[in-house]
């Protein structure tokens, strides 16, 4: 239970009104008690829940919680010293530190199938922002980021990942220290129109 969650989500908002209350948490306002056991098993179940143009499941749940979170995000700094942009990255890993569960979504495409590899790659998506509305709907907070770990070939080896598969986020969940900032959004006539033929 998100017992310091501050999150909006609520009973009370009809569905609607809760997808458009999501908001991308800062990782450093991402605190314990993270989600039970019980809660991860629905927010897996809600991730699943995902477009899948032929049934191929081209995609994995890697979660990352407790000691071996702390010992992910360890070696990860160490490798981070390794790089000429050491100062850098080790920011950017800090903030996997924060949030009490971390589910990184990994790409498994299958090449030259008949289902294009970019659909696939684009159902690996929806399943990140399924995890973040997931989330929110559970109490939740969380944010969806990527970083040098999800492109550095010996951060990725710290995952196991097959041949071939790709981060295609890693997303941080946990309870909410504090709520997200509101920022100015696009307008739906910013960038949507009406085809006209």
């Amino acid at each position: 239970m998100a017992s310091t969650a501050i999150n909006p989500a609520s009973d009370a908002l009809s569905p609607a009104d809760l997808l458009a209350s999501r908001r991308s948490i800062v990782p450093d306002a991402l605190v314990g008690p993270g989600p039970s056991r019980a809660e991860i098993d629905r927010l897996v179940e809600i991730a699943l829940r995902v477009p899948d143009h032929g049934r191929l499941s081209p995609w994995r749940l890697i979660l990352v919680a407790g000691e071996t979170k702390d010992r992910w995000v360890e070696r990860l700094l160490a490798l981070a010293d390794t790089r000429e942009d050491a100062a850098k990255v080790r920011v950017s890993t800090r903030k996997l530190a924060c949030a009490p569960l971390v589910v990184v979504v990994v790409s498994a495409a299958i090449p030259g199938h008949k289902v294009p590899e970019w659909e696939q790659w684009l159902s690996a998506g929806a399943m990140c922002m399924n995890l973040l509305n997931g989330a929110h709907a559970m109490g939740y907070g969380a944010n969806w980021l990527t970083g040098w770990h999800a492109y550095d070939a010996q951060a990725t080896a710290l995952l196991g990942l097959e041949e071939g598969q790709k981060v295609a986020g890693v997303v941080l969940v946990g309870s909410i220290a504090e709520p997200a900032t509101p920022r100015p959004r696009v307008g739906a006539e910013d960038v949507a129109r009406w085809l006209t033929l």
